[in-house]
């Protein structure tokens, strides 16, 4: 079992990036998928998730800028950025939820991945 997410950059305030988690050795789809960020100093935080049946839920904070969606045929869950904010700057990851439902919940999740950089100047 192994998440790989890919995608991170140095973006200017105001624009775009998507993220990839890529899946091996177990299917995506029949779990619930969690985008989190940890920024330098601070805590690990759940950002994004989508469920099996595709349901989605955000933070507060990137409500109406970012979109969680997965890919089944490329075993595969993105998470478009729009409107980045310098604050959006940490280091993403990825990981899998094995219980039901969802959460935003750093402990409820495992099978990490190893990580992508995002960077956003002001």
């Amino acid at each position: 079992v192994q998440l790989v997410e890919s995608g991170g950059d140095l973006v200017q305030a105001g624009g775009s990036l998507r993220l990839s988690c890529a899946g091996s050795g177990f299917i995506l789809d029949y779990y619930t998928i969690g985008w989190f960020r940890q920024a330098p100093g601070k805590e690990r935080e759940g950002v994004a998730c989508i469920t099996s049946s595709d349901s989605t839920y955000y933070a507060d904070s990137v409500k109406g800028r970012f979109t969680i969606s997965r890919d089944n045929a490329k075993n595969t869950v993105y998470l478009q950025m729009n409107s980045l904010k310098p604050e959006d700057t940490a280091v993403y990851y990825c990981a899998t939820f094995y219980g039901l439902g969802y959460s935003l919940s750093v402990t409820d999740f495992s099978s990490w991945g190893q990580g992508t950089q995002v960077t956003v100047s002001s």
